[in-house]
């Protein structure tokens, strides 16, 4: 029986769902991408890509089709009294109070967990309903609010112990050599073995909860797991080890990545005279993006242009241009040379072609009249804009400049802070960093799989328990069942929110924490990976932006000094993990106690909880 009288309510938690879903991607996924993105193993466009496709074929292929509904035990299902009205709006306020919060620091480039947010939310309303006497502050089987938090403190902590321990292992097999970039090529197979090996670990404990593979037997899960991982590295041996080796050992720069089907046949291929020029990309962080003078310029109205400054000390510019480039900078506040650096990219966007390059030249030339909104000249150039804003709302995430956001603003205290940082950072080889992208590509996909298969079915849990009271008209037990459309629908959602609004998060949460480069991004990953997978067999619930973040102060920390890390970074993320818990818990209890006694709400006042 469809409870056609809370249809609103109905349609308001679905609106909040997806804002949920939508601002997962925006914050937890951007920060799980951010890694490979500042590495420059992938670009923003790309992972956009392979998000879209493992997100969402991880969520619709072996998603779990039953989600906690009482998210991990923190409500007793006697809270509501078997009131499947009561239950639709406790899950309705608690999706508000996470998402609006979460939305908040995403604008604010803050990462937080959208998971975290939704538990603490869902707390605050178990307050709202039944009293905090009835909220399970403690373990509860693992499943309890102390459990749950708990994972805050040890996540970060034991992932960075595995992070450093990844890097470090790279360090002393390959960048400790002499001649590192044969000892890059040749063990290239070993870390395909390891990436390989965890990832399907990550996906059979993780990533396969419609399939059950963690209930075979344990002979099972290793044959499968180690037959993957050397599968993964046999194939590597095929076919990856003769294309790095023409490419970055001879130095041939006729080689194409197609070429790499050819597989030991690159070996026979015909001698040629070594390149030159680089055969790899050029992963060193930069200030700007490749391809800007250093000359100060000003813009079409008459502003200077403030130069930008190589971080990472390129010889090819003299000390006195650095010098002058830093007194100019100087001379202006952090917020004048932020807006002159959007005022660089949107002068960029606007010489381009396509619809971004056309929405970004009409608003451009349609400005807004003086005056409010309210003026007529204003509301006419109002709407003649609105097709243009909502391509820009769309493609100008996939357009930011994530590299040159990233570093920090020169001659400002957060340019010098992140400029000691990166002078701290040992700098290897392009060609030996160009064999580790490969590698990080694998491991942010696989991770990408496993949170479309995982992650997903518990943030659209909320979600499936108003679903299914609504068309029922009957409260939810601890289980509710989740349809193949809600989750494609949420997996979509996510990916929306980190292809518009992702970029508030990559500009921070890559390299203004420590340098990154693909052997130390790959070495992140992996870390988080492992450290999900030992918090998995305890059934202790874990954050994976939480874990990508404390891997990533493990391998600076790998560098051989805490100066090599942006404490002051890690500080505010900190903050906001923490914060997280009374402010998303606050907004959705105050929402449901607000909402639940107020004279109109449609129940019988002798059904109401208070």
């Amino acid at each position: 029986m469809v409870l056609e009288q809370y249809t609103y309510i109905y349609v308001i938690g679905t609106f909040f769902a997806l804002l949920d879903a939508y601002n997962n991607g925006a914050n937890d996924v951007a920060n799980a991408w951010a890694t490979s993105v500042s590495s420059r193993s992938i670009t923003y466009r790309q992972a956009i890509v392979f998000a879209f496709i493992f997100e969402i074929l991880g969520a619709v292929a072996v998603g779990a089709r039953t989600a906690d509904t009482i998210k991990n035990g923190i409500i007793p299902a006697s809270a509501f009294r078997d009131d499947a009205g009561v239950q639709m709006l406790a899950f309705t306020c608690a999706l508000a109070g996470a998402s609006l919060w979460v939305m908040w620091c995403s604008r604010h480039s803050a990462h937080v967990s959208s998971t975290y947010s939704l538990v603490s939310a869902v707390a605050g309303v178990g307050v709202a309903v039944a009293g905090a006497s009835q909220v399970q502050w403690g373990w509860n089987g693992g499943k309890g609010l102390g459990a749950i938090f708990a994972g805050l403190a040890m996540a970060p902590f034991i992932s960075a112990c595995f992070g450093a321990l990844m890097f470090g292992l790279i360090k002393f097999v390959v960048h400790m050599r002499r001649n590192p970039v044969p000892w890059a090529v040749y063990t290239a197979p070993l870390w395909f073995l390891i990436a390989g090996t965890i990832c399907t670990l990550s996906i059979v404990y993780k990533g396969s909860p419609n399939l059950q593979l963690d209930k075979k037997p344990p002979a099972f899960i290793a044959a499968v797991t180690l037959g993957t991982g050397f599968g993964v590295c046999l194939l590597s041996v095929l076919f990856f080890v003769p294309y790095v080796h023409a490419l970055v050992i001879k130095r041939d720069a006729s080689v194409r990545t197609w070429m790499f089907v050819q597989g030991p046949l690159l070996f026979k291929r015909a001698a040629v005279e070594p390149s030159a020029q680089a055969v790899a990309p050029k992963y060193a962080v930069v200030q700007e993006g490749e391809g800007q003078g250093h000359g100060v310029t000003t813009s079409a109205s008459g502003a200077p242009i403030l130069p930008p400054i190589s971080i990472d000390r390129d010889d090819s510019i003299k000390n006195s241009e650095k010098e002058k480039a830093v007194e100019i900078h100087t001379q202006y506040s952090y917020k004048e040379q932020v807006a002159q650096a959007e005022a660089r990219l949107h002068s960029r966007l606007r010489e381009g072609r396509g619809p971004m390059g056309w929405a970004m030249r009409f608003l451009h030339e349609h400005p807004m009249g003086e005056g409010r909104i309210y003026e007529t000249h204003n509301m006419k150039n109002f709407v003649l804009r609105i097709p243009a804003m909502v391509v820009v709302a769309l493609l100008y995430g996939s357009h930011y400049d994530i590299h040159a956001a990233q570093v920090g603003i020169g001659g400002t205290p957060e340019g010098r802070r992140m400029d000691r940082v990166y002078a701290h950072a040992p700098k290897y080889p392009d060609e030996v960093e160009h064999t580790y992208s490969f590698v990080q590509v694998l491991t942010a996909c696989t991770a990408s799989f496993a949170h479309g298969a995982n992650d997903v079915g518990n943030a659209v849990g909320p979600w499936a328990a108003i679903y299914q009271a609504w068309s029922t008209g009957n409260a939810s037990s601890t289980k509710a069942p989740v349809d193949s459309w809600q989750l494609a629908v949420a997996a979509l959602a996510i990916c929306i929110g980190l292809a518009t609004y992702g970029y508030n998060i990559m500009k921070v949460m890559g390299n203004k924490i420590t340098y990154h480069s693909p052997s130390r991004g790959c070495s992140m990953e992996m870390g988080a990976a492992v450290t999900i997978l030992i918090f998995s067999q305890y059934s202790l619930p874990v954050s994976t932006s939480m874990c990508i973040t404390g891997a990533t102060v493990g391998v600076g920390l790998m560098n051989g000094t805490t100066k090599a890390v942006n404490w002051q970074r890690i500080a505010l993320l900190m903050i906001s993990w923490i914060a997280t818990i009374p402010v998303a818990g606050s907004i959705a209890g105050v929402i449901m106690g607000v909402v639940l006694n107020a004279p109109h709400f449609p129940l019988q006042r002798d059904d109401a909880i208070t």
